[in-house]
């Protein structure tokens, strides 16, 4: 079965913009996990715009399905990696200036420092996911560095479909499902995400070598007018409805 990991981000974003302790994050993560989530996504970033270092203390100890937990490839996050041993790391870029991850981790200009980066990470347990554009280069990147897991970035993939520009759009799917073949023949587990909608998921969902898709966002704007239970069931349904 593919994979559902539903990423709580933006509950956090929500709960910070009055500086409280509610909508909480943690509670977001069980009720995803109730509907039929295999893993809840957290992103702490360096600047705490929305996941908090509690956030991260409250997901370990209230989920019983993995937690994989976003972070930029700094020593500061590192140590907090290795000091919970989540069950999957997903090394991402992040700047400061950005609104959301804006492209895929530049691996191949830095084989040598993230190799040293991600080697006490995988020597802790942990899974080690880096997450990157659809690009060979980078793929291959990843392999050498000794990553378990890619996950391929489909933002331009989503935005292309949301501005109209289905020619685009079409081109960019067929990158992602050309290296989503390529990534599994090196024998690399893919995952995928970033912008995912119901409009956008179906495709993605239908490519034999992806195992995870992980979602956010769009769940987190859709529980507003439907709820994050029947939210997140309905994007199973359509994810099942791919793979079949």
């Amino acid at each position: 079965m593919l994979r559902l990991g539903v990423n709580i981000d933006h509950v956090a974003t929500v709960r910070n913009a009055r500086g409280g302790a509610y909508p909480d994050p943690v509670r977001a993560a069980t009720v995803a996990q109730a509907a039929g989530a295999d893993g809840i996504t957290a992103h702490l970033r360096e600047d705490r715009r929305h996941i908090l270092d509690d956030d991260i203390d409250g997901l370990m100890d209230a989920l019983s399905i993995p937690l994989n937990f976003e972070m930029a490839a700094t020593d500061e996050m590192q140590a907090i990696a290795l000091r919970h041993k989540p069950h999957a790391v997903c090394i991402v870029p992040e700047k400061r200036e950005e609104r959301t991850t804006e492209g895929g981790l530049e691996v191949a200009r830095e084989e040598n420092k993230l190799a040293h980066f991600i080697a006490p990470l995988r020597d802790a347990g942990c899974r080690v996911s880096i997450f990157i554009a659809a690009d060979p280069a980078q793929i291959e990147a990843a392999n050498r560095i000794g990553a378990q897991v890619i996950e391929l970035h489909t933002g331009a993939y989503c935005d292309f479909h949301a501005e109209g520009r289905f020619g685009e759009r079409d081109e960019e799917l067929e990158r992602l499902r050309e290296m989503s073949t390529f990534a599994h023949s090196l024998g690399l587990e893919v995952h995928a995400g970033h912008g995912l909608t119901y409009d956008t998921v179906k495709p993605i969902a239908a490519f034999p070598e992806v195992v995870e898709l992980n979602i956010g966002h769009f769940l987190i704007g859709e529980a507003i007018f439907a709820g994050l239970d029947p939210a997140i069931r309905e994007m199973r349904r359509m994810m099942d409805e791919a793979r079949a």
